[in-house]
């Protein structure tokens, strides 16, 4: 009876063996047992930072290499794994664009700026999409490559902005302002999917009284899907001098691009045609990296990162870091 007992257990401990040995070799990538067996897939935690850099005069740098770069997290140095640069690479690009009741001052100036980028930017192999916010975040144009195609979709919604479909779920808004929305839904519907150099061009005074999601988070999901924002700021003063609501929209419009990676301007006293060659300039001499680091843990802690340049007089200008989720 025991020795019954004993065989039946063998053959019990044979089975459970032989099986957990077919679900092994069905769950291993590039064997299929069955035709619904899927290969397991392990998600790798990779950081990747894009970066561009000056000299000492301001000139742009296009020759650096892995060699000519060190980067640290939190402190720590870590080990590139990945090293590319951009040379005319095409770009694919959201322009957003504040449509709420602040900016109808700069509303012909706004027309004229997009037309401008549109002929001094745009090249043939890059895309473009356009997006137009106030209470609600609307996508005017999807990607395109042509510049005229966007800039007629842009004076119909001048017309009428209730033709042209949302980004994001539908929000009962009260205010006018969803910029800290314009720029989550800009990156997670459309940017987040598309590869290559990707950034924002945000046209707004960074005002914000409608949002869903602040301002952490909107410069949280871009650094995660490495977008940079370029904050194009059109600022309404009042007789001519800055109010404590311009300041505040100032200081917004600042962070979000120094913590992107991306650059502040003012619209008002820079020429567009200098900003938008600088900006075109920039994206395509531009770098990447990427890394695995040392900590793997994901505790939802900010992690900072620093590029620092080899080369004596070299500024590198990259996203401060990132969350780890």
């Amino acid at each position: 009876m025991r020795r019954e007992s004993q065989m039946g257990l063998l053959a019990r401990t044979c089975l459970l063996v032989m099986g957990l040995g077919i679900w092994v070799l069905g769950a291993t990538p590039g064997f299929t047992f069955g035709r619904s067996q899927e290969p397991i897939r392990v998600k790798v935690n990779f950081v990747t930072v894009a970066f561009v850099a000056r000299d000492a005069r301001g000139a742009l740098v296009d020759n650096l290499t892995e060699d000519d770069v060190d980067v640290v997290e939190d402190a720590i140095p870590q080990k590139i794994a990945f090293f590319s640069r951009s040379a005319d690479v095409p770009l694919t690009l959201g322009l957003v664009v504040d449509a709420s009741g602040s900016q109808d001052h700069f509303s012909k100036q706004h027309k004229n700026d997009l037309e401008v980028f549109f002929k001094d930017v745009l090249g043939p192999k890059d895309r473009v999409f356009l997006v137009g916010f106030g209470n609600h975040i609307r996508l005017v144009s999807d990607f395109s490559q042509s510049g005229g195609d966007l800039l007629e979709q842009w004076k119909q919604y001048q017309k009428s902005t209730g033709k042209f479909p949302e980004l994001g779920p539908r929000e009962n808004r009260d205010l006018g302002t969803a910029f800290y929305d314009s720029i989550f839904y800009s990156v997670t519907e459309k940017l987040a999917r598309e590869d290559g150099r990707r950034a924002i061009l945000l046209f707004s005074d960074g005002e914000d009284n409608s949002s869903s999601h602040d301002m952490m988070t909107a410069i949280e999901t871009a650094q995660r899907e490495n977008v940079v924002v370029y904050a194009i700021r059109y600022t309404d003063k009042e007789h001519g001098k800055l109010t404590a609501r311009n300041k505040y929209g100032i200081s917004v419009m600042e962070r979000v691009a120094r913590e992107t990676g991306g650059a502040h301007i003012d619209a008002e006293s820079t020429d567009a045609h200098v900003y938008f060659r600088q900006i075109a300039e920039e994206l395509r001499t531009s770098y990447e990296l990427g890394y695995y680091p040392t900590d793997p843990l994901k505790d939802d802690s900010f992690r900072k990162i620093v590029i620092k340049p080899k080369r004596e007089g070299v500024k590198v200008r990259a996203k401060t870091g990132y969350f780890s989720r």
